[in-house]
């Protein structure tokens, strides 16, 4: 029999927290593969609780586009449509475009020189094949001027958006396509220099627009396979 437990408010947001990140990560990493359905009883069994907070896990993980509930078949991890990848990078396009605008007016040289840092990084890493860890340091890239914009708001939509999309952007570490972006992050990071609003965010759009071409390209493939 399962052990039951009581929690507080406190805790019971805790606990729902902590499934969350457990199933959002093994999404992230590969280990729950799209239309795998994930089972309540299972996760109750697991951490050992009630259904309640699992079921309110599940409702979170769908609101962030994760999983899907299919009604009579329950939760499953959900499957990604060029009609997906398509929009997610137009929102992506606009916002980051937006936010990097918006930096212009703030960053700093001490900013710039940390960019600098993390695409030199980036490269060193991919010249090694340490490409999960490069992707992280891509995201890092990207973070460093999104935050430094100031809009709040704005970085916690973008950030939302882009962890739903993790898992299939990891693609784009693949030997051969990540090399590309770096170089659209050193004409980025001129551009901010320049201190020239117009020109960093069209470099921005552009990048986000090659990783949309890159994963479109990855789609057929697979189609085609």
């Amino acid at each position: 029999m399962v052990k039951r437990i009581r929690f507080d408010i406190e805790n019971h947001q805790t606990l729902r927290e902590r499934i969350v990140d457990t199933i959002r990560e093994a999404i992230i990493n590969g280990i729950l593969k799209p239309g795998t359905k994930i089972s309540e009883p299972e996760l109750a069994e697991r951490f050992g609780i009630s259904r309640t907070p699992i079921r309110e896990a599940l409702r979170q993980l769908e609101s962030e586009g994760f999983i899907t509930v299919i009604p009579r078949k329950g939760a499953v991890v959900s499957k990604l449509s060029r009609k997906d990848v398509e929009e997610f990078y137009e929102l992506k396009s606009i916002l980051e475009g937006y936010a990097a605008r918006k930096a212009v007016e703030k960053i700093t040289d001490e900013d710039i020189s940390h960019m600098e840092n993390v695409n030199r990084q980036l490269e060193k890493l991919t010249q090694k094949g340490d490409l999960r860890k490069a992707y992280e340091l891509h995201n890092e890239f990207h973070d460093a001027f999104v935050r430094i914009c100031g809009n709040e708001k704005l970085y916690r939509i973008i950030q939302n958006l882009v962890r739903q999309f993790q898992r299939f952007r990891m693609i784009l570490s693949v030997p051969g396509k990540i090399e590309g972006s770096i170089e659209q992050h050193w004409q980025i990071i001129d551009a901010f220099k320049k201190r020239d609003p117009d020109l960093v965010e069209k470099l921005v759009r552009e990048n986000a627009l090659y990783g949309q071409n890159l994963l479109l390209q990855e789609f057929e493939k697979e189609q085609e396979g």
